[in-house]
């Protein structure tokens, strides 16, 4: 297991032809700024799996859009070259970037019919020839490929069945190499928590092992549709093995509770995404293990769960304040010593704002004008702040000229940053001593329902500990099936 920072650098095989090296390596750069102001947390996992160099193939899930793309474009240390589908080639803000990193276009069966050639020639999936010619020759160049084999992107924690678009680019690259290319597939699971919110979001890169297929190579003259579709189901297994893959958003959200549950009796340290994540994939086994042979009693478990969520909900509180005493010194220190940062941030925090608002505003409006679908929110908003933030800096610092002159365009510029970033520090600062300020309060008046829930949860956590011994240790760690 390793981490990977978005800073980190690395060098990669020279550039594909059609694409532009310096224009890549911008974008790249671009995709990193972007998602670490978007995003809280980016972690990837399993880094070492990607070899530096020779042919490659990644496949990812698709749950977010085109924050997708721009997350492994900002994690994996080679140049990419995406498979996107063909209408975004003609959208005005994204086409030039696809462009310009060499980006292989492909049509599918439900992309709009148009074209030169005829209406239903461009939509129809199988004049993706020269699309297909295109990869391989980029794989015999020893180029890495990107692909969402899902062929579309959708918001709901699981796979998607696969297309074999996948699975014929890379059977068909060694198929003209006679079996020797020796085509890297490595697939990636990519996780988020709360993906289209700003500075709460965080996302997880899990890179897994390479998919074997050795054993193909004999199927390649004899079964080719064999070949394609065993190949196709292993990288199913896979990234559902890398993913969460809990099938809804509120299994999501429950198995989520049921993590902070465990450590918040446990007393465990907070820990990154990406072992939160690996917890909850273990979870969703030992729970479809128990689905088969205890279905009675883990559907009470759920019940009990939900149960607890609404009414913790109810009383607004997170869970993390029924476990605090509050002892009066202690009160008192916190509150001197949030009070004096607050105070002391209020100027500069109050001058990013200001700065900040009138984009910020904008680019709420164009979501909401937008109405995206659910796995496109934080596409919308990555891209219209993208364009909107800089363009209202360009006229506030105009405005600043105009009325103060030099001076008071050299103090706007010197501000933009920094002041942006006491806002957001003093706005999360602000947000969590409300948080514990109204957990002290309901405290102080509900000292027995804060009793209650605390034993409900630890006699959730038992039941939660409980059910995990009735699962084979082999169920647990993934060694057999469910």
């Amino acid at each position: 297991m390793s981490d990977y920072s978005l800073n980190n650098e690395k060098g990669g095989p020279r550039q594909a032809a059609g694409r532009d090296a310096l224009g890549y390596q911008f974008l790249r750069r671009l995709a990193k700024l972007l998602l670490s102001v978007f995003y809280r947390q980016v972690e990837v996992v399993g880094l070492e799996h990607v070899p530096a160099r020779g042919p490659l193939v990644l496949v990812a899930n698709h749950h977010n859009a085109l924050v997708d793309p721009l997350l492994l474009l900002a994690t994996i240390p080679r140049p990419l070259v995406p498979i996107a589908k063909a209408p975004l080639f003609r959208h005005l803000l994204i086409a030039p970037f696809l462009r310009l990193i060499g980006a292989i276009p492909v049509r599918r069966a439900q992309d709009p019919e148009c074209g030169p050639a005829g209406p239903r020639a461009e939509a129809n999936p199988s004049r993706n020839g020269a699309a297909l010619a295109r990869a391989i020759a980029a794989l015999q160049q020893g180029e890495a490929i990107l692909i969402f084999p899902e062929g579309a992107s959708q918001p709901e924690p699981t796979v998607l069945p696969l297309r074999t678009g996948a699975a014929r680019i890379v059977l068909g690259a060694e198929r003209a190499a006679g079996g020797s290319l020796g085509v890297t597939v490595l697939p990636v699971g990519l996780v988020y928590h709360r993906p289209a919110e700003f500075r709460t979001g965080r996302a997880v890169v899990t890179i897994g092992r390479p998919v074997a297929t050795a054993d193909l190579g004999a199927r390649l003259d004899g079964a080719p549709e064999e070949a394609v579709r065993r190949l196709t189901d292993r990288m199913a297994q896979t990234l559902r093995r890398l993913i969460v893959d809990a099938n809804d958003q509120e299994t999501l959200r429950l198995l989520q509770l049921a993590e902070r549950l465990w450590r918040q009796e446990s007393g465990a340290p907070s820990p990154g995404a990406a072992a939160r994540t690996a917890w909850m994939r273990q979870v969703l086994q030992a729970a479809r293990y128990l689905g088969a042979h205890e279905p009675a009693r883990l559907e009470g478990f759920r019940r009990e769960l939900e149960r607890y969520s609404r009414d913790l909900e109810r009383a607004g509180l997170t869970g993390r304040e029924l476990a605090l005493s509050y002892p009066p010194g202690v009160v008192a220190r916190y509150a001197l010593r949030e009070g004096l940062w607050l105070l002391l941030g209020l100027p500069l925090a109050r001058l990013g704002i200001a700065i900040h608002l009138l984009p910020y505003q904008l680019t709420r409006l164009a979501v909401r004008l937008g109405r995206p679908d659910p796995d496109e929110v934080a596409t919308w908003k990555i891209s219209a702040g993208a364009v909107l933030y800089p363009l209202c800096w360009v006229l506030e610092g105009l405005a600043a000229w105009a009325v103060g002159g030099g001076w008071l365009l050299a103090l706007f510029l010197a501000a933009l940053v920094p002041a942006g970033l006491v806002a957001l520090a003093w706005q999360a600062r602000l947000a969590r001593v409300r948080r514990d300020a109204r957990g002290f309060l309901h405290f102080l008046v509900h000292r027995d329902l804060h009793e209650r829930l605390l034993a409900r949860r630890r006699a959730l956590v038992a039941e939660m500990e409980a059910l995990a011994a009735l699962v084979p240790e082999p169920v647990l760690s993934g060694e057999e099936a469910p």
